[in-house]
């Protein structure tokens, strides 16, 4: 019995410490798709509304500080637009509005932020329909202008080489950005077409038409250039509304192997280089992007395709910008190669954490997350993400921390704080973060475990904090998730 206790003691201490040294910065996204809802049509709005604020607090509750949500999947929109017609996957018809009339976009923002949430909308650029039985409004762009349009192995898609497909992606995006509190446009993996055995992408007369003028001579060099000038343009585009909106991209996770350039990782799959024509960490040391989040959906020890080789491989290009693991949950069953009797999950959290270069995870699928699937939400709300964590900072973007707030209070059951107005957007308040201490612990900012909130209020209810009294101390962090320095401390 005795030995009994001393094993579960010990694995009480060992998830005691494993909490302690959770960081107090990590990024913890997840995609949430709609392409392929079948069940949104059938559901009222109230329905739909219900769903999606059930998802996010699931989220929440699991440690997820952001979505990525889909927003364009076919060049239609899930939100109100005068340039795209709206998605058949909220009404089940393409350019159908849904009545009563609403925005699922501005839902998702305002649900997001008064969360502490961040949202990314995740954009698919240049996919048009995902099969042949699929039609299009009388209005579409590719029924509209089909010149800049290919179809290729039963699918419609955007011919990247031609400019007019990039200015329209970039008016959608602009559209976006200019409209909308998002904080981040997000593409993922889809530019050229993934290769269908025996099928060529049908884009001679475009390479012809274009080439020579731009000083290429081979088809798969112009092809990555087309896709370079997209992400280049896209970011010249956002930033140049919204600076503080980040851009980044989930490239397929093997880049180039390297049995076809000796630099490449140790794998054998399909290359994002080679195939999809996208050089993803090109696009970080040019600086086109803010983040890049490769997705390694395979497992540690994958014959062809090796987690661990290439989270390694991607982790030693020290890569400008943030670096996001793109993780599948379907994986994260697999079995522990040291350890047959746990999973993968520890041993895949243990090296985003380890390596320097890599900031966090993004889930996929979001919603399995939110649904409680193999058991991840609460492996990740009990210990892989049980304390909240702030967003790495952006700082190449801007390094300047916000001003403190300027005043702290409590009465009536609230800590209360101001903040003076500026004039810089760079600079205005975010979030707000919301530590609360015991009376007889220091001051630790760095310790996440002391975080009861991210706000966007100027004002934290005590109803729930029924062993204090406490003190409490508020900062300020903006748009890139620099964090100002800590107000006077309350106690209440």
């Amino acid at each position: 019995m005795r030995k009994i206790l001393a094993v579960i003691l010990s694995a009480l201490l060992a998830f005691g410490a494993a909490a302690q040294e959770l960081p107090l910065r990590e990024f913890r996204g997840a995609w949430l798709h709609i392409v392929g809802n079948a069940d949104m049509r059938r559901m009222s709005q109230e329905q739909i509304r219900e769903w999606l604020t059930g998802t996010l607090d699931s989220l929440k509750k699991s440690g997820c500080n952001a979505v990525f949500f889909q927003v364009r999947p076919e060049a239609d929109a899930f939100y109100i637009s005068d340039i795209e017609p709206w998605t058949r996957y909220l009404t089940g018809e393409q350019g159908k509005a849904p009545n009563p009339l609403w925005d699922p976009l501005q839902f998702m923002v305002e649900q997001c932020h008064s969360r502490g949430m961040e949202l990314h909308a995740w954009l698919n650029p240049y996919r048009v329909t995902l099969n042949s039985a699929e039609s299009l409004t009388r209005d579409h762009i590719a029924r509209r202008n089909p010149s800049i349009f290919k179809k290729y192995a039963g699918q419609v898609y955007f011919d990247p080489g031609e400019p007019a497909s990039r200015e329209h992606v970039l008016r959608v995006v602009r559209d976006i950005v200019s409209r909308y509190d998002v904080d981040g446009i997000h593409f993922d993996d889809y530019f050229y077409p993934y290769p269908v055995k025996g099928r060529v992408f049908p884009d001679d007369d475009t390479f012809a038409k274009y080439s020579k003028l731009q000083g290429f001579r081979r088809k798969d060099d112009w092809r990555r250039h087309n896709t370079a000038l997209l992400i280049h343009e896209t970011q010249e585009a956002v930033k140049g509304i919204k600076p503080w909106v980040r851009f980044g991209v989930s490239p397929f996770g093997i880049h180039r192997n390297a049995s076809e350039w000796p630099e490449g990782s140790r794998t054998n799959g399909l290359s994002c280089y080679n195939e999809l024509y996208a050089d993803a960490p090109a696009w970080a040391r040019s600086g086109d992007v803010d983040y890049l989040a490769p997705q390694l959906y395979w497992k540690i020890g994958h014959k062809l395709a090796d987690y661990e080789v290439l989270i390694n491989w991607w982790n030693d290009l020290e890569l400008p910008g943030h670096l996001y693991i793109g993780q599948s949950i379907e994986t994260l069953s697999e079995p522990d190669l040291e350890d047959p009797s746990t999973t993968q999950l520890a041993r895949k959290m243990e090296l985003v954490r380890e390596l320097p270069e890599v900031d966090g995870n993004v889930w996929w699928p979001g919603w399995s997350v939110a649904d409680g699937t193999l058991g991840l939400a609460d492996s990740l709300s009990r210990r892989h993400q049980r304390t909240p964590a702030l967003i790495p900072a952006y700082t190449a973007i801007d390094s300047l921390p916000p001003a403190p707030v300027s005043d702290i209070w409590a009465s009536q059951g609230l800590v209360r704080w101001r903040v003076e107005p500026v004039d810089d957007p760079l600079q205005e308040p975010h979030f707000f973060v919301v530590r609360r201490f015991g009376m007889d612990d220091p001051a630790d900012m760095e310790d996440p475990s002391r975080i009861v909130a991210l706000t966007r209020n100027t004002w934290y209810e005590t109803v729930d904090d029924e062993d204090g009294p406490f003190y409490y101390i508020v900062t300020v962090v903006d748009h890139c998730w620099n964090e100002s320095a800590p107000s006077d401390e309350i106690v209440y």
